[in-house]
């Protein structure tokens, strides 16, 4: 169920329905894109029409921080719980590590995919990271060329609000993807 906060269409589910949601999506046929909407960018969607529509354009649209979760309480529709994007991820490295899935790191500056890829095989040794990209390219066509090659079932999408919300609904019918998700800056907590 869809909860409207200031505008944007959370998900109230908890940190164990999210997962089983995307574990719903990799076993589907539909290429998906999540977001991790926290209070700021909730803030700024406010004002942005088109940032608010490529949320509320998402799949699956998680409550990234206390203070989108305290907004709902005061506004009379509480969510149920926090799922952090770093939480959630962590969550879907373990789903991979199970089914076999593959995962494509896009985003931070060289070098971090590198070091959160080393980071996420110590926590999940089977894991299986097929592809990574830093975030800073001009030509997007290469970059969804590689990743289709590398052939993801999991696409973490880190280049920061709006520009990954944009990449991932411009790209939903060219990816060949089950599930991207906009993990803000999040490759930097993966790389420590």
């Amino acid at each position: 169920m869809k909860l409207d906060i200031m505008g944007l269409q959370f998900d109230n589910v908890t940190m164990d329905e999210a997962s089983a949601r995307a574990e719903q999506i990799l076993a589907g046929k539909k290429t998906c894109y999540a977001v991790t909407p926290n209070a700021e960018i909730a803030y700024e969607a406010l004002y942005d029409e088109t940032l608010r529509a490529l949320i509320n354009g998402a799949d699956l649209v998680l409550p990234d921080g206390a203070g989108v979760v305290l907004a709902s309480k005061l506004l009379k529709t509480p969510l149920k719980q926090k799922v952090a994007g770093v939480d959630f991820a962590d969550r879907l490295l373990s789903i991979l590590e199970k089914t076999g899935g593959g995962l494509f790191l896009l985003g931070s500056k060289p070098g971090v995919a590198e070091l959160a890829a080393q980071k996420m095989l110590e926590k999940h040794p089977k894991l299986h990271i097929c592809g990574m990209n830093d975030g800073y390219f001009k030509d997007e066509a290469p970059i969804i060329e590689k990743i289709n090659a590398a052939r993801p079932d999991v696409l973490f999408v880190c280049l920061g609000a709006p520009k990954q919300e944009l990449f991932m609904k411009d790209h939903l019918d060219a990816l060949h993807v089950k599930l991207m998700i906009g993990l803000g800056g999040s490759l930097d907590s993966f790389a420590g």
